[in-house]
């Protein structure tokens, strides 16, 4: 006898689980918990198959039979609705969307938070509206040069070249994941417009021009815990954003090092800044104005945030130094050339520049890599500041590294 609505909704639990038929192989399975799901029976080469159909009452009876009459139509074809079920999914699956956001999810613990924001964003701004549904192994080079076409129209030209270079990404990781034969990106090679000159952090690099402006630091006449932040920053050249999102529970002043979460690092990996006795004093001389909250720079209307972005670049810009002179970032470019140039272990500068593997493994593992070296070489160049901030004009490299 066929079931009725008020048999579906008044049909109690017992102590086991129990199924009760409708027709044509459609039956309600009651759980003890009191769960209702659709079952639909059927027989497939030879063999009785179940498969569900949903679970009351999102699915009523009305929709429960016609998800049965579809199942039987695709039966009647000599397909398994089983195995059609599972290709469906598996399909679903293989869409650009589906593989983008294996790849996001496997890769954003390895970038900074906004940069793995940024990534998404572009994505589900200009690359899954027209490609996310679709089978990322049908998709051609022509289809992704027209989307990225139409982003360089508005004049987004480096955004169109980062989705590039995301796409790409996507592309190979669906190859790896065997849902993909290979990637479309790479025939686009020289299909878009150039970006002009490679980005750079302007920088000083002169030893005399370093000299003056540390000079013009210790002559800055804006807010103190501004100026503490331009004393740090040739003396730690860690990036703007790792100095301005700085906290004094990341600081050991005793053992004289900053440990610098992996979560707030560019390549995701935990990083140690050794602490020369200059910095140690900067540090020392703020504490007693922020010490006593979460920030070494917190911002000017909120103890409870960061200073702002642009702070140090105005400041900078306050002190005569123009855009194109000397930036926040232009700091690390500094200490990356003359310690080279000093003679310093290329491993140990790379590794304190916090540049190189992106593996988490790799990345725990390297953070405390030439570490003892690092730390020679970070009171050295400590020094070598001091000496030039003073005026002294001797070039030669007083801090180099034994061989």
């Amino acid at each position: 006898m066929a079931l009725t609505d008020t048999t579906v909704r008044q049909a109690k639990p017992r102590p086991k689980a129990f199924k009760l038929a409708d027709s044509r192989g459609l039956c309600l399975e009651v759980t003890p918990t009191g769960a209702k799901r659709w079952r639909l029976r059927y027989r497939f080469e030879g063999k009785e198959k179940l498969i569900s159909l949903g679970l009351y009452p999102d699915v009523g009876l009305k929709d429960a039979r016609e998800r049965r009459d579809e199942a039987r139509k695709v039966l009647a074809n000599g397909i398994d609705p089983s195995a059609a079920r599972k290709a469906a999914k598996a399909a679903k699956a293989d869409t650009f969307e589906a593989v983008a956001l294996d790849w996001y999810a496997r890769q954003k613990s390895t970038w900074s938070v906004k940069h793995a924001a940024v990534v998404l964003g572009r994505l589900s701004h200009d690359i899954f509206p027209a490609l996310g549904a679709r089978p990322i192994a049908e998709i051609s080079a022509p289809e992704l040069l027209a989307i990225l076409r139409r982003i360089e129209a508005r004049g987004a030209v480096e955004t169109a070249h980062r989705l590039k270079q995301s796409c790409g990404q996507v592309f190979r990781f669906a190859i790896a994941e065997g849902k993909a034969v290979r990637d479309p990106s790479a025939d686009l090679r020289d299909a878009l417009t150039p970006t002009g000159k490679d980005k750079h952090h302007a920088s000083v690099k002169e030893p005399k021009k370093i000299g003056a402006l540390l000079r013009a630091i210790e002559g800055y006449d804006g807010a103190f815990v501004t100026l503490c932040a331009l004393r740090l920053a040739p003396l730690v050249f860690v990036r703007p954003g790792e100095l301005r999102r700085a906290e004094w529970a990341e600081f050991d002043l005793d053992s004289a090092e900053w440990r610098i979460p992996g979560p707030k690092m560019k390549m995701g990996g935990p990083h140690i800044v050794p602490l020369s006795r200059q910095a140690l004093v900067a540090l020392r001389g703020l504490h007693p104005l922020t010490g006593a909250g979460r920030y070494l720079f917190p911002g000017a209307r909120s103890a409870d945030r960061p200073m702002s972005e642009n702070t140090v670049n105005a400041a900078l810009r306050r002190m005569g130094y123009g855009q194109d002179e000397m930036t926040g970032h232009g700091f690390r470019s500094m200490a990356s050339t003359l310690l080279n140039e000093q003679g310093w272990h290329r491993d140990a500068i790379e590794r304190q520049l916090a540049h190189g593997e992106r593996s988490k493994v790799r990345a725990a593992y390297n953070y405390a890599e030439h570490l003892p070296e690092r730390r020679r070489m970070m009171q050295s160049w400590a020094d070598y500041l001091d000496r030039l901030r003073e005026g002294d004009e001797v070039v030669a490299f007083p801090g180099k590294a034994a061989q």
